[in-house]
């Protein structure tokens, strides 16, 4: 009878897990303990942008054991990189901008390829800027919808003109240069709502702007310039604050 080599009779090498880790949205200070504990025990931090993620590491004294980059840019030849990394064992961190990876940012393909390999996904809760503009809108919070950010050209119109009635609470990201063109164009497709456009959140800056649409648009326009990140809160058809 012939020994099987030692080779034969190791156990098949066990996946690593994947760590969504969620980071501050603006201020240095929002992340959580565990967030901190798993940043320093992977093996792998994966980061949208490693320069802006690198003064998040460098002000919680943590030091990632291999840091790369993971974006939009690069998914084509990353995503292959890093699930043979968690087939080999290794633990990877993937980690955003701000906020919670895989939420309008590329993480998500990252987060299906590894799920289709039967890889452990473990989310790390952290800031997230829908979840913060809702609650603090003053607006009805049980149901909404979150659109991301919304198209650019096709589909633009018909999206504005689903909105046309609908009872729940609609939130999207947008971009400071387009703010007041794409409120111009719910104005006109959607109608009078109530709206709260939060700038800056969490930051130096932070700042909330409700009322009706016509309303926060001529604050806008009064303003040299729009800066920052803003997310918008749209309330539901016929809400009455009072």
């Amino acid at each position: 009878m012939n020994l099987p080599k030692l080779k034969d009779t190791e156990p098949a090498e066990k996946s690593g897990a994947l760590y969504l880790v969620g980071t501050p949205i603006g201020n240095l200070s929002d992340i959580t303990a565990r967030a901190i504990e798993t940043l320093k025990q992977a093996d792998i931090v994966a980061a949208e942008d490693t320069r802006h993620s690198q003064i998040l590491l460098n002000h919680h004294n943590i030091t990632a054991t291999r840091l790369t980059s993971y974006h939009a840019n690069n998914l084509d030849r990353a995503t292959p990189a890093l699930l043979r990394e968690l087939k080999k064992g290794k633990n990877v961190a993937l980690i955003s901008d701000a906020g919670s990876p895989g939420i309008s940012d590329p993480g998500a393909v990252l987060v299906r390829e590894a799920v289709n390999c039967g890889i452990t996904v473990i989310p790390v809760p952290g800031a997230t800027a829908p979840i913060l503009a809702i609650t603090a809108s003053g607006f009805p919070s049980a149901r909404f919808i979150f659109e991301g950010f919304l198209p650019r050209k096709k589909g633009r119109k018909t999206l504005f003109e689903s909105w046309t009635g609908e009872k729940r609470t609609i939130l999207f990201f947008e971009s400071p240069k387009r703010i007041v063109k794409t409120l111009k164009e719910i104005r006109e497709n959607v109608g009078d709502r109530k709206i709260c456009v939060v700038r800056e959140l969490t930051k130096k800056f932070e700042e909330f702007l409700r009322g009706n649409i016509d309303d926060v648009i001529d604050n806008l326009e009064k303003r040299t310039q729009v800066k920052g990140e803003i997310t918008v809160v749209i309330a539901p058809e016929n809400f009455d604050r009072k």
